[in-house]
């Protein structure tokens, strides 16, 4: 049985959230959530949050340990929303965008 779960419009930036995620890929879901909080990003908060949804969304009566993360990625959100200003010499003022990005964590219990 495969279960998916989404985190959308996350205030992270791809590069950052995908770094946790290449660790994460093919690994037990018991092992992977041992392993999440040993990680230093501060994105592995989402990646957490992901994971033990699609667990649940797989089913309750399903062991974490017989369960794998059969695909993970992370695709960049819109950043027209987010724009941003910061202070530049002489009075001036330098738009920046916000990055945000769309997580989807796939669970089987069937390793991949």
């Amino acid at each position: 049985m495969e279960a998916t779960a989404y985190a959308r419009f996350q205030r992270f930036g791809t590069r950052k959230v995908a770094q946790v995620l290449t660790q994460i890929r093919g690994k037990s879901v018991a092992r992977a959530q041992d392993l999440l909080p040993l990680i230093p990003r501060k994105s592995t908060v989402i990646v957490v949050k992901a994971l033990k949804s699609a667990a649940v969304k797989a089913g309750k009566k399903l062991d974490p340990a017989a369960m794998y993360v059969k695909a993970a990625w992370v695709g960049q959100g819109p950043m027209q929303n987010m724009k941003r200003v910061l202070p530049a010499p002489q009075g001036r003022a330098y738009t920046f965008k916000r990055k945000v990005c769309h997580l989807t964590m796939v669970v089987s219990d069937e390793r991949k």
